[in-house]
């Protein structure tokens, strides 16, 4: 008899996960949303309630419903109702413009927006331009709870695992967004693979740092509810608020981009010393400096450096510690924390190819560019066959981003391909130069940058964020600071200080940096 006729074998959906933990863990808490607590039971139960209510305003399956919503119950019960309604979640950037949430609910064909109580007006505004409903928590004349309490019994669709669950779409930095497609099987596995990497159990509680609609929070939103694990809502990474909860909730995980671990580290809370039990902290988004990751071993936040993209349904590349590495020295820990890894459980073999698609030199200094492949990948862009195609070779993803392959097989990121700076000839990593920056007590953060240049076609430019220090650091100072370590022509020609642009998951805006660059050279 083959696997295909065993009537117990299921299409693989994360909507199972909550359906077993709303029975499993129902009087444990699922969510603590400010004042709000509500248990894996009553979360299932507002989930189905969701997708009934959903349903009977029309919803069918396929049919897109996009959230506007910061961190926080409505948030987790769209992820959940939503697929169980057959409908597909389109998470959306809550830091956009209007116009640009209209190109998105427009593009998705979306039917319907949800949105937490902070983003009333510009939903509203939104839906009344796309002419579709929208319902608002604590809102009124449609008010979430009324959609919620408008539930008629009915059977839920059941989805096939190849089916449409998310359509996430990208920051949009070279042009229009792209819409992209997570499969319910994609999402499922990736789900599983973030629960058994991060080490996430039914005793874990996890403070929710990292935005929920980017990458459906790297698809934990899904993971959580198949751990059991209690979830800690805050509607932004606000560093003394993380302190806070750190010092006074039972929190043992957390996510992050770099930039938000460095205004941790750097935090006030920071000054009463080290954590009493360690934190697992994730990151991704950009590559942690190993100045960063000792900082924060100090404080008994230990990190995982992880790597991904939309495209990845977040984390595809792990830093799978090994316990030999242990007895290394403080500050090679933090190297090889520094460094990518290698695939997740779920995905396939990481490449690292060069301009024809043939793997380079496992030597740890050939560079090309990272090519994934597995089971999480997305389906591709959203009524963009043309980006898609694009962007795929051998059946993998091409990333965009510049790394070498180690002998051992890990992956250690050098830049992104647009950020590679070309000077007289010579490739600069930004990275490297941005690595070395940030060992400088007195830096906070930085960005090193590409600005035109009649000489040398490009030169570097170093963007720098102090700490609160009595100290003055000039210019020069900097300057020679890097030239101490690494060849002088990769060293900064400008330096300019103060804060840095940055996007709503923490990146640092590189683009932004660039054009300021460009018109500084024509004005």
């Amino acid at each position: 008899m083959s696997l295909s006729q065993w009537s117990s074998i299921t299409p693989l959906t994360p909507s199972s996960f909550l359906e077993r933990s709303g029975s499993v863990f129902r009087n444990r808490i699922a969510i603590v949303d400010g004042a709000r607590q509500i248990t894996y039971g009553e979360f299932a139960e507002r989930s189905r309630q969701l997708a009934l209510g959903l349903i009977a305003l029309g919803v069918r399956p396929d049919d897109r419903v996009a959230v506007l919503a910061t961190n926080g119950h409505l948030m987790l019960e769209a992820h959940a109702g939503i697929p169980l309604s057959g409908g597909v979640i389109v998470p959306m950037n809550y830091r956009l413009t209007p116009d640009e949430l209209v190109y998105i609910v427009n593009h998705s064909g979306a039917r319907v927006i949800l949105a937490s109580a902070e983003f009333a007006a510009v939903a509203r505004d939104v839906s009344a331009r796309c002419g579709i409903r929208c319902f608002v928590a604590e809102g009124s004349p449609d008010d979430y709870e009324s959609l919620l309490q408008s539930a008629q019994e009915a059977s839920l669709p059941e989805r096939g695992e190849l089916d449409t669950l998310a359509i996430n779409y990208t920051s949009g930095t070279t042009g229009r967004p792209k819409g992209v497609v997570y499969q319910h099987r994609g999402a499922y596995l990736q789900a599983l693979a973030m629960g058994l990497h991060l080490g996430l159990t039914a005793d874990s509680t996890y403070l929710w740092t990292l935005p929920m609609f980017h990458c459906d929070g790297w698809c934990l939103t899904w993971t959580l509810s198949a751990t059991g694990s209690t979830q800690i809502c805050i509607p932004s990474p606000d560093p003394n608020e993380v302190w806070r909860i750190l010092r006074e909730r039972p929190v043992t995980h957390f996510s992050g981009a770099p930039t938000v671990l460095s205004m941790i580290a750097n935090a006030p809370g920071a000054a009463d010393g080290p954590l009493e039990k360690t934190v697992q902290v994730s990151t991704g988004g950009a590559a942690p400096s190993p100045a960063l990751l000792a900082r924060l071993a100090e404080l008994n936040i230990d990190v995982t450096h992880l790597y991904g993209l939309t495209e990845s349904y977040g984390p595809a590349v792990v830093n799978q510690w090994r316990s030999e590495w242990d007895t290394r020295s403080p500050d090679e820990r933090a190297r090889l924390k520094a460094r990518l890894g290698v695939a997740n459980v779920v995905g396939g073999p990481v490449r690292v190819v060069d301009d024809d698609g043939v793997d380079v030199e496992s030597d740890g200094a050939t560079i090309g560019e990272i090519l994934l492949h597995g089971n999480n990948l997305f389906a591709g862009y959203y009524r963009n066959p043309e980006a898609t195609a694009a962007a795929t070779l051998d059946g993998g993803f091409l990333t965009g981003d510049l790394a070498v392959m180690h002998p051992d097989g890990y992956v250690e990121i050098r830049d992104r391909k647009k950020d590679i700076i070309i000077s007289g000839g010579e490739n600069i990593s930004s990275l490297e130069v941005e690595q070395v920056i940030d060992a400088h007590p007195m830096v906070l953060e930085c960005a090193v940058v590409a600005k035109p240049d009649a000489k040398w076609g490009e030169v570097p430019v170093a963007f720098i964020t102090l700490k609160q220090f009595d100290g003055e650091l000039t210019e020069h100072d900097v300057i020679d600071f890097v030239r101490a370590r690494v060849a002088h022509f990769k060293a900064p020609r400008q330096v300019i200080f103060g804060p840095l642009p940055k996007t709503s998951t923490g990146k640092i805006q590189k683009r932004t940096l660039r054009e300021n660059l460009r018109h500084e050279g024509t004005e």
